[in-house]
């Protein structure tokens, strides 16, 4: 009996420490996608004449990064990715959501290598399908490719055209690409682990909630690349 206590004890010792292990983990995924997608971001904007046209940054509603979106099958399967979204919201930008996206076909355009994706939501449309938490570009919102380098920023079409304008980084190539036919969806569970409960989509990206520290290096660079400064930020909020 005193051997079956112990055991089951032990056993509930191992089963606590692994839970803690696995939450360190899931911990240090999402700070770490965060991470990376301020870096996706300051990467993919220090060469303006190939750069998201500084206009369309600045007049952004929301932006959204996703990091090493990966194949998830073979011949016609889909991609799917992670990364995190903010909204700009009473003059300042939001705490960032964890999103995941899950797309189709297009996948196949890029050879099936890992890309870098980034989202700019143009316009008051685009950022209430964004707050729904789920929607499908192409279906529920019309998306294009963006338009790229300091050039675009004259055609002024591209406002009038898209809720979405998607960009891909791949092979050190950055240009726009067709995402129509992917669905984007909040990340109940990586919000849980960031905010330590859940927190609805339209809450925290409608500017209700707080940054935690680990997001401030990828907000500085969507406020630095949206010709918003840290100090107006601060003022703001």
């Amino acid at each position: 009996m005193v051997l079956m206590s112990s055991l089951a004890l032990f056993a509930g010792m191992a089963w606590s420490v692994a839970k803690d292990t696995d939450d360190d983990k899931d911990t240090s995924d999402i700070e770490k996608r965060i991470d990376a997608s301020a870096r996706v971001l300051t990467e993919i904007m220090a060469t303006p004449d190939k750069a998201i046209p500084d206009k369309v940054m600045r007049d952004a509603n929301c932006i959204a990064v996703i990091p090493s979106m990966v194949k998830i099958a073979i011949g016609f399967g889909g991609s799917h990715g992670k990364g995190v979204a903010t909204c700009r919201t009473n003059g300042h930008w939001s705490a960032p959501v964890p999103i995941t996206i899950t797309g189709g076909s297009w996948g196949l355009q890029l050879g099936g290598q890992a890309v870098d994706l980034v989202m700019v939501i143009t316009n008051d449309k685009g950022m209430d399908h964004l707050l729904s938490s789920k929607f499908k570009l192409g279906a529920d919102a019309s998306a294009a490719a963006g338009p790229v380098g300091r050039d675009a920023a004259a055609d002024t079409d591209w406002k009038l055209k898209a809720e979405v304008l998607t960009y891909s980084r791949a092979r050190g190539i950055f240009a726009g690409i067709d995402l129509n036919g992917s669905a984007i969806t909040q990340d109940k569970d990586e919000t849980r682990i960031l905010y330590g409960k859940f927190i609805p989509f339209k809450e925290i990206l409608d500017g209700n909630i707080r940054p935690k520290a680990n997001a401030e290096a990828f907000l500085d660079a969507v406020r630095k690349y949206s010709g918003q400064s840290k100090e107006h930020a601060r003022n703001d909020q």
